[in-house]
């Protein structure tokens, strides 16, 4: 039996760079949700949600359109001389962070909730500028959510499909990561190889859940 692993580094190195660009693409739409009063947050909130009910090939079909070449962004990333997105790997970081994107946000969102006003209204009568309440005050009283939110955005993008075959499709070395080598595995009737990839994933899976479980527990006792 030989086991292909090179869809589990590229997995990695998706979930990886797909949690960093979270992190810092989801950390500030976070904070403003829970501090702003605009008539916008609604709209902003149900945005940032709809891939936990949109279907996968749906959003995977849609980014299709707009970072294809006919596309308003793919025509753009074509002006710049990036080309078009689909079937590399940038596409797929691309529809990656939209699609993981409500599994860091809400989290995060919740801690800074959770917080309350009452830590940065001191900080304030402190002279403590917005700036620094949020990087001194507001980001290390939540940074147990947000270690939950990019636990849980690194495990959704590493067990991902759906948007991930119809933007990527199957390209070795290029595209193919873990969830389609296994559907290639299962379609092959290559069941010695399916497993052993299908039983990492839950072994995965467990230690996702044990560490959410674990860092709840922390939040609480805070």
């Amino acid at each position: 039996m030989t086991l292909d692993l090179e869809p589990v580094w590229l997995t990695l190195k998706l979930a990886t760079l797909t949690t960093a660009v979270l992190l810092v693409v989801g950390t500030p739409i976070a904070w403003w949700l829970s501090q702003t009063r605009s008539r916008m947050k609604q709209v902003v909130a149900t945005l940032v949600a709809l891939p936990l009910v949109l279907p996968p090939t749906v959003l995977g079909f849609y980014l299709l359109l707009l970072l294809g070449p006919a596309g308003p962004i793919g025509q753009m990333t074509t002006a710049i001389g990036l080309g078009t997105l689909p079937f590399t790997f940038g596409g797929l970081v691309v529809g990656s962070v939209i699609y993981s994107m409500p599994f860091l946000v809400q989290p995060a969102y919740n801690a800074f909730e959770a917080i309350g006003s009452r830590p940065l209204e001191v900080a304030a009568t402190l002279r403590a500028s917005p700036r620094e309440r949020f990087f001194n005050v507001a980001l290390p009283l939540a940074l147990p959510g947000l270690l939950s939110g990019a636990i849980l955005a690194f495990a959704h993008t590493v067990g991902e499909f759906g948007v991930i075959l119809m933007i990527g499709g199957n390209i070795p070395g290029e595209t193919k990561v873990l969830s389609i080598a296994i559907y290639d595995h299962v379609e092959s009737l290559e069941w010695t190889q399916a497993h052993w990839l299908a039983g990492g994933m839950v072994l995965f899976a467990f230690l996702v859940v044990l560490a959410i479980n674990i860092l709840g527990q922390r939040m609480r006792k805070v």
